[in-house]
């Protein structure tokens, strides 16, 4: 076959943009997360037995749950979010799906974003949904849930993003778990206490406006550098792997 009856090559179809990348990563990791359904509900159940047990092991007086309540769901849903962390990329970098992330012609800290809010829709946001019914348990008043509620919103997208940049740097480790929480928790403590402190304010009939902006800019923060500190913890990960 000469080269004039050849059939013409057909262009080569464009790399998909950064935002359909970002999409097709955040589908994938839903659709994974549902197919191992006992990662995703381990989280949940863990929060809703320590907000239950917390009252029998300590104190079940309505005076001593309304003063410490908030800060028991806090401390609950940080560590709920903490005990899921470990499975952020561990699941891809056991298949390889990681290592074909970071060769993909997109940003890397793009793909991270939306791994990132894969995890925060699938953990966080449900631990916002059971929060009312727990805080009503725990003999929260109705302000002082909205304000719980509203403070986990903001606050859980940060611990998510925080608790990537862990996850990345521990990925391969041995005890990952372990070091995992060695290196986030104090991260999470400005979070903690401004969460927990909106709500006492709220309580004390104080004005809240304050501490939700400073936990505003927390999330402006998390989400200005997180991505590009888990993205440079993933390729230094991956690279001594």
């Amino acid at each position: 076959m000469n080269a004039e009856s050849r059939p013409a090559l057909k262009p080569v179809e464009s790399a998909i943009g950064p935002l359909q990348a970002m999409s097709a990563v955040f589908m994938r990791d839903v659709r994974v997360a549902f197919r191992q359904r006992q990662d995703l509900l381990n989280p949940l159940l863990f929060f809703i037995m320590v907000v239950t047990l917390f009252p029998l092991g300590v104190s079940p007086e309505v005076a001593f749950l309304k003063q410490s309540g908030a800060g028991i769901l806090w401390v609950a849903a940080l560590l709920s979010v903490l005990l899921s962390l470990d499975h952020l990329f561990r699941h891809d970098f056991d298949d390889g799906t990681l290592e074909q992330l970071i060769l993909q012609p997109q940003p890397l800290f793009l793909l991270i974003l939306a791994k990132t809010l894969a995890h925060w829709i699938l953990t966080g946001l449900p631990l916002v949904l059971l929060a009312p019914v727990l805080g009503i348990m725990v003999h929260l008043d109705g302000n002082s849930v909205a304000i719980l509620c509203l403070t986990l919103l903001i606050g859980t997208p940060v611990l998510s993003l925080i608790g990537a940049i862990g996850a990345a740097l521990t990925l391969g480790l041995r005890s990952a778990g372990v070091l995992l929480s060695l290196l986030i928790i104090p991260l999470y403590i400005p979070v903690l206490i401004f969460g927990t402190g909106t709500v006492a304010a709220a309580a004390e009939g104080a004005p809240v406006a304050g501490y939700l902006a400073l936990m505003g800019a927390f999330l402006v923060l998390a989400l200005t550098l997180a991505p590009f500190a888990a993205a440079a913890a993933l390729r230094i990960s991956m690279s001594n792997s």
